[in-house]
């Protein structure tokens, strides 16, 4: 099947390499003359263990094409995917502006039977919109459908290719089916094809993402206040985790989300319930709880120190939102590092993958370490903010000789507070006592 994928971002980029490894002859089509440039070398721009492998694969084969010329991928279209960035307006809306252009450009080149299916979060009512705009621009009824994503960063292959469910949202009966079609290579296990209307379909996307939030944001409250009653957050996780009813996804304590989906989703879900008159009061709690909590870890530093930051080394491992990822939209971390900055300490800092990310932020106000231990010379204490499995089973005897101090700051708990007591660190983490 042909296929044009509008937008090379992180959602366009997997979706069209995921659909080219199916059989299909995809080309991805961008504005962006840099971003194009770089797949066509095979480079890369965002980072995602496996896709740089399964591009390369596809591309040799054949079946996988970039180009910024917007006519020549639409017009043999059968399937026309819309995965155009709709980043937070300043209100906390979905900003569509890209993507509007986007559909006002593709229109001319669209063939009557083809179909635009929309992959980017956008609010409930755009397919409705899309449909509006692309009959007065083309004189006809044309076939839109919602297929929103679902898939996480570091493992967006996986979630691609061995879906837990794939929704769509259409308003014909032949849509679906060869959406049905497009998706039955990943569905072979049974894994259901769920059909429902386009509006039914953007909501799903919303409130998946606002619902994970709230545990994320739930289980942190939790946390904050087990340090003041003498309880472990860890047990309690593991004694509610054991209901079958809760489960244990997105129960671990941190510093909060971050990244590009939940906290502009549950900011969107909020507006759009505001615009019905209605007032979302616990994803507006959950938005407030996430932005404390990132910054839990800075008041637990400055506490420690009597809020005497001035001078002070502090070593930060781990800069991206989460791990596997080089992404650091709204990453915790860039809260600490701004703060620690703001007070006058030095900041040197590791991360396996975002480096060069945060670089572009910050120039020459940080030290930027290769590796992990390097960020550790002469540091007053380490501040962990990403979970890298690099960073689970350190040598601790190593890191105290190149600490000015051995203390340990630990923003996702990977370490046992007893272990850190035994060899000699002070540590401080979330939901449970210090030692």
């Amino acid at each position: 099947m042909k296929i044009a994928v509008i937008g090379t971002g992180y959602v366009g980029l997997v979706t069209g390499t995921c659909l080219a490894d199916s059989g299909n002859d995809v080309t991805c089509v961008d504005v962006d003359q840099r971003k194009i440039d770089m797949l066509l070398r095979g480079e890369i721009p965002i980072y995602e263990p496996g896709l740089a492998e399964l591009v390369q694969n596809n591309t040799e084969a054949k079946r996988l094409h970039f180009t910024t010329d917007l006519a020549a991928a639409v017009r043999p279209a059968k399937l026309v995917f819309m995965a155009v960035g709709t980043p937070s307006a300043e209100d906390g809306s979905a900003d569509l502006t890209n993507f509007w252009k986007a559909v006002e450009a593709l229109a001319p080149f669209l063939d009557p039977q083809a179909i635009v299916v929309t992959k980017s979060t956008v609010p409930v009512g755009t397919n409705a919109g899309i449909f509006a705009r692309l009959k007065k621009a083309t004189g006809r009824d044309c076939f839109v459908a919602s297929n929103p994503e679902f898939l996480k960063e570091g493992a967006a292959l996986d979630d691609f290719t061995k879906p837990d469910r794939v929704v769509v949202g259409v308003r014909e009966v032949e849509t679906g089916r060869v959406l049905r079609e497009l998706y039955a290579p990943f569905l072979r296990t049974d894994h259901p094809f769920l059909v429902m209307s386009p509006e039914s379909a953007e909501m799903t996307k919303y409130v998946a993402n606002a619902l994970l939030a709230t545990k994320i944001s739930f289980i942190n409250e939790v946390a904050n206040l087990c340090e003041h009653m003498e309880a472990d957050i860890n047990d309690v996780r593991r004694g509610i985790g054991h209901d079958s009813r809760i489960g244990f996804a997105f129960l671990f304590p941190g510093l909060g989300y971050g990244g590009s989906c939940f906290p502009k989703d549950v900011r969107a879900l909020e507006f759009m319930a505001k615009a019905y008159d209605v007032r979302p009061q616990i994803l507006m709690a959950v938005d407030e709880t996430n932005t404390r909590q990132k910054m839990v870890m800075f008041q637990k530093i400055s506490r420690y120190y009597d809020s005497k930051l001035k001078g002070k080394t502090i070593a930060v491992w781990g800069l991206a939102f989460k791990p596997r990822t080089d992404d650091i939209r709204e990453a915790p971390a860039l809260v600490l590092i701004d703060r620690l900055l703001a007070e006058g300490a030095k900041v040197q800092v590791h991360d396996p993958e975002a480096m060069e990310n945060v670089r572009a932020l910050y120039g020459d106000k940080l030290t930027y370490a290769e590796q992990p231990f390097e960020a550790l010379h002469g540091a007053d204490a380490l501040a962990i903010a990403t979970e890298w499995k690099q960073f689970l089973h350190p040598d601790f005897e190593e890191m105290r000789k190149r600490m000015k101090a051995p203390v340990i700051f630990d923003g996702r708990n990977l370490y046992d507070p007893a272990q850190m007591k035994k060899v000699g660190f002070t540590y401080h983490c979330i939901g449970r006592a210090p030692v």
